[in-house]
């Protein structure tokens, strides 16, 4: 393997590196359409699998398994080159959505999903870290444009096909339409990413601290799933899984400050900026992914509304965030305190919910998708400028493995708040089998629901506190000259 210090250098010009982003765009896209189709065609999935209780195993096992897999991604793009890992990912991606098609029960797709999600894992993380190799910190909000039109996309596309495919056709057809995607994606990076520079560093890659942390999540995510509907909260089964996954999490403590390179590195943490951004990223996201899982059973249950009607009722939480991540992108190379913008957006989320846990059944349908929208903007801004700010406070043998955690601290955020959020219904006393087969009232779902949004609120309050800690330092280039993946002899 050569190496960055005696290759020769190369440097990309804005045609270039617009064509890579475009590449990258196309290979995120796959796992961002993901994220918003399977919501709304979840009560459909879980009627005909006739498997509600272990419903949410179909988000949360890919979201923990992408979660594990994220800052595996970083090192190993460190090792190998982006170009290589990300195609890895890509098809790694696309044999856990052709086996997610096939699954004949809610047990084998729930496999399939965990499979699909460790090569999620790689799809949005190692995208951003390679506009990190080859955009200047300073221009880089200027390329949120692309980003954002293809959340935009998807965000658009995925609540809409979602619900008419498992309405009208078949649920299996949300994992099909992912294998053409692939393919597109595959062939894109394949041919744009060999003059991507590269900066190979060695790596070990601390596969017992995956280990742990899926150990652990498993464990609690058990506890949740279990307490309080198969088993007491104070039965020796729940109280053994609980403790069992407190050992998980002491041990993965003790890996991350004795391993020789843990899988989230002491050194990266220890940033006050990484610790502060990725913290608010984290609850931001348990808030909007919690949210966007069951607000379908919100819809379809309190509302009375149907598959179809419930995947276009997403719609404004889901679209609204490219919004306001585009606009925070644009303001932030304007404003010297950028961090303001998710503070206030952040801020503005929580108010909205507000509402509706005070008045969960009678508020105007077109008032709740306005107080939607305007929450969603509010979410959109911490993804921007958390990312930019934690990109710009390391350095660029840090890139990879600063990014990493950021998605990270994303994807770990996401499938806690799934947990919590199906937790406060249960401990409601209306059971997913209850919702979903209709055997509650909409005023009885709506009065339990209303404490997901008191949460929800409390989150995004926590979050903008976090960004209001984040120190603000000016924006400057970090990127060194670096070999080409094209070059003879490099591996790509």
């Amino acid at each position: 393997m050569s190496h960055p210090h005696n290759a020769p250098s190369i440097s990309l010009s804005a045609a270039e590196i617009r064509s890579i982003i475009i590449g990258l765009m196309t290979a995120m896209f796959p796992g961002a359409l993901d994220s918003t189709i399977i919501a709304p065609a979840m009560p459909t999935i879980g009627r005909e699998l006739g498997n509600v209780e272990n419903l949410p195993w179909i988000v949360t096992s890919y979201l923990l398994m992408s979660t594990a897999s994220t800052p595996l991604y970083g090192k190993l793009s460190d090792i190998h080159g982006r170009r290589i890992v990300l195609l890895t990912a890509i098809s790694i991606f696309a044999i856990g959505s052709l086996l997610c098609a096939l699954a004949p029960s809610m047990i084998t797709l729930a496999l399939a999903r965990a499979l699909q999600g460790i090569g999620g894992g790689g799809l949005v993380s190692l995208s951003l870290t390679i506009i990190g190799d080859v955009v200047p910190v300073r221009e880089r909000p200027k390329y949120q444009v692309y980003t954002s039109i293809m959340w935009t996309v998807s965000s658009l596309a995925g609540p809409i096909l979602g619900g008419y495919l498992a309405e009208l056709w078949h649920w299996s057809l949300i994992f099909w339409i992912n294998l053409p995607l692939c393919v597109v994606a595959f062939l894109l990076i394949d041919s744009k990413l060999k003059r991507l520079p590269r900066h190979e560093r060695p790596h070990k890659l601390d596969f017992l601290g995956a280990f742990l942390l899926v150990a652990a999540s498993i464990l609690f995510q058990l506890a949740l799933t279990w307490g309080g509907t198969h088993y007491a909260w104070s039965s020796s089964i729940i109280l053994g899984i609980l403790s069992g996954g407190a050992l998980a999490s002491v041990l993965l403590v003790w890996r991350q400050m004795t391993a020789e390179e843990p899988l989230l590195p002491v050194s990266i943490l220890s940033n006050k900026i990484v610790l502060t951004a990725s913290s608010s990223v984290g609850l931001a996201m348990a808030v909007f992914i919690g949210l966007t899982i069951y607000l379908p059973l919100y819809f379809e249950i309190g509302l009375g509304y149907s598959a179809s009607e419930s995947g276009l009722a997403l719609l404004p939480l889901m679209v609204f965030s490219t919004i306001g991540a585009m606009s925070a992108g644009r303001l932030m190379i304007r404003i010297k305190y950028y961090s303001l913008i998710p503070i206030l957006g952040l801020a503005m989320s929580a108010l909205c919910l507000l509402p509706m846990f005070f008045v969960p059944v009678g508020l105007p349908m077109v008032l709740i998708e306005i107080l939607f929208a305007f929450a969603s903007i509010g979410v959109g801004t911490v993804f921007p400028i958390s990312m930019v700010s934690v990109q710009n406070s390391v350095a660029v043998h840090q890139l990879g493995t600063a990014t990493a955690t950021v998605s990270f601290m994303r994807n770990f955020g996401a499938a806690i708040g799934v947990a919590v959020c199906g937790t406060v219904v249960i401990s409601g006393g209306i059971s997913r089998e209850q919702a979903l087969d209709s055997l509650v009232t909409s005023a009885q779902f709506s009065a339990v629901f209303a404490w997901v949004f008191l949460i929800g609120a409390l989150g995004l309050g926590l979050a903008s506190l976090s960004m209001a800690m984040m120190e603000v330092r000016p924006l400057v280039d970090r990127r060194p000259q670096a070999q080409a993946e094209s070059e003879p002899g490099s591996q790509g």
